[in-house]
């Protein structure tokens, strides 16, 4: 298969990005013909980055200390932050991963008041021995409720059977004992360590005047001193290459059991590597597993399988892994069938068919994303933390349009093997 079909596309807006004298990185993408407006103000600081070295004095923070910090920065004297955005016809919120944390508004309106309202929370931190500690049984709460639910349950258990040491194998909430341990001290450390706006990255989309927008952040950033950018060293302990164990059940009050397969990568990646490499991978596993896949349907047909089965690839500087499963009710009988299905593939290579139709059913997939804002911010944050620094979406359509049924192959004998699967289940207790 050549690369001939490889086809020049025109994105439908611009995009605009540079990078302040304080370090922080703006990308404007203007879509006039759209009303809404999604922002996203994130920094390069998430649950995995417990243990770091700043002039030359290493910290080992509480496990769900990020996590920690992205709930009390909604905390500020002056201003109930929900409020001030609801006033104003928008919504505010904010989540953590494994490797960032983001604060994000959409709204209709008075962008410019959004965004100046957006960075100034987020560059100010009211913390305070009292809160600090309220906010613990308000974080106990959420854990418990989290280690409920028998799908994150069965999440972070493959997780943990995948992972030796790496803190991807940590809920990113932390534990109630390593919640319980977090100071105020901790967190401001934390806070002045990953929240310098070098560390950080704004991107907005939608309907707004990027000229006066651009001139609402320099102007708001001008204003204000963040110091010299910490030198900031990542520890993480050596991860073997091989998973820490092959096989976890796991007995959970559940009516039905929920089979959880699991591939780890060796190495994470970084930038155009990362963007091929995710891009190889998705196409691969909708090829594979996806519903309309023979292979999806005869596990429907069979009894094995409901509509909730799925596959899915997380790939981050640091870790990786792929992940297939759902409801069934023998999970030993899909385990079996699904290595099976994996180790005729891997003899007989991926049928060209079911590839190319899983080729461009992504980047149909893609390209009707480009209209959501939404999608362009989160995809464009992901990627630019994990070091695509100059990312345009053009560089995933690319990929797109040139990947070969013999990379997809490749990929799937480099990384679906049986000596680096873990396979998990949530069965009744």
């Amino acid at each position: 298969m050549s690369d001939a079909r490889h086809v020049s596309l025109e994105l439908p807006f611009e995009t605009r990005t540079w990078k302040l004298e304080n370090g922080l990185v703006v990308t404007l993408m203007p879509r006039p013909e759209l009303h809404q407006t999604y922002a996203m103000f994130a920094t390069r600081y998430g649950s995995i980055d417990r243990a770091f070295r700043t002039d030359g004095k290493v910290h080992e923070m509480p496990d769900g200390i990020a996590h920690f910090l992205e709930h009390k920065m909604f905390e500020d004297p002056e201003m109930d932050v929900f409020a001030r955005f609801a006033a104003h016809g928008a919504s505010v919120d904010a989540y953590t991963t494994f490797d960032h944390t983001a604060y994000y508004f959409s709204g209709t309106g008075e962008i410019a008041k959004h965004v100046g309202t957006l960075l100034d929370f987020v560059q100010s931190i009211h913390l305070t021995d009292e809160n600090v500690e309220k906010e613990k049984g308000i974080i106990a709460q959420e854990i418990h409720m989290v280690n409920d639910h028998p799908d994150r349950r069965g999440y972070m258990e493959l997780l943990k059977a995948m992972y030796h040491e790496h803190p991807v194998r940590i809920d990113i909430a932390g534990t109630v004992e390593s919640v319980q341990a977090i100071t105020k001290e901790q967190l401001l450390l934390c806070y002045h360590t990953f929240y310098h706006p070098s560390n950080m990255v704004l991107v907005i989309a939608g309907g707004f005047d990027a000229d006066e927008i651009a001139r609402v952040i320099e102007e708001n950033q001008a204003k204000k001193s963040f110091g010299k950018p910490p030198a900031i060293e990542r520890l993480y302990a050596e991860e073997p290459s091989a998973p820490a164990r092959s096989r976890h059940w796991v007995h959970f009050p559940v009516q039905q059991p929920r089979l959880l397969m699991g591939w780890k990568e060796a190495n994470g990646a970084s930038g155009s590597n990362l963007i091929e490499q995710d891009t190889a991978m998705t196409i691969l596993l909708d090829a594979l597993f996806g519903p309309t896949s023979a292979f999806y349907q005869s596990l429907l047909d069979d009894g094995l399988i409901d509509k909730g089965f799925s596959a899915g690839y997380q790939l981050a500087n640091t870790f990786g892994y792929t992940l297939v499963g759902g409801n069934t009710p023998h999970p030993d009988v899909l385990a079996e069938r699904i290595q099976s299905h994996l180790a005729h593939v891997r003899e007989h290579g991926i049928d060209e068919t079911a590839f190319e139709r899983a080729r461009k059913k992504i980047m149909g997939r893609v390209l009707m994303s480009l209209d959501q804002n939404a999608f362009l911010v989160r995809n464009w944050v992901t990627y630019f933390v994990r070091g695509a620094e100059a990312f345009a979406f053009a560089d995933v359509i690319a990929v797109l349009q040139t990947m070969t049924l013999e990379r997809a192959n490749a990929r799937l004998r480099e990384h679906l093997r049986d000596d680096n699967m873990v396979v998990s289940a949530v069965v009744p207790s």
